[in-house]
């Protein structure tokens, strides 16, 4: 599956939330207060950050997976296979739960104008 498909597929998905929207040019990302939390990157790699449980649970059935972008592993992320993103029903749960864990996290500080 192509960059292009996994976009749709991704926006459509993301579509189905009104509480945030899809940001950024290049790297198209999800983000909850100041945490991002799902990204689609210029490789065509889609990935969703999931709690601890859950990403045991996912790699259990799934397969470990590192997330590398820019030569850092991407700690919490797990990589979203084209044989899930042909899932409509399991990939909107494994995304719940990627939702889910994003309303947990701790919202990071703003920045303030001097």
């Amino acid at each position: 599956m192509d960059r292009e498909q996994k976009l749709a597929v991704y926006e459509n998905l993301v579509a189905g939330f009104d509480d945030f929207a899809i940001k950024g040019k290049a790297s198209r990302y999800t983000s909850m207060n100041g945490n991002m939390f799902s990204f689609l990157a210029p490789d065509g790699t889609l990935a969703f950050r999931l709690s601890k449980d859950d990403k045991t649970a996912f790699e259990d059935e799934h397969g470990p997976y590192d997330v590398i972008q820019y030569n850092s592993t991407m700690r919490g992320y797990v990589e979203i296979r084209d044989d899930l993103i042909a899932d409509d029903a399991a990939l909107k749960t494994v995304f719940t739960k990627c939702v889910a864990n994003a309303r947990t996290l701790k919202p990071k500080p703003t920045k303030k104008s001097k």
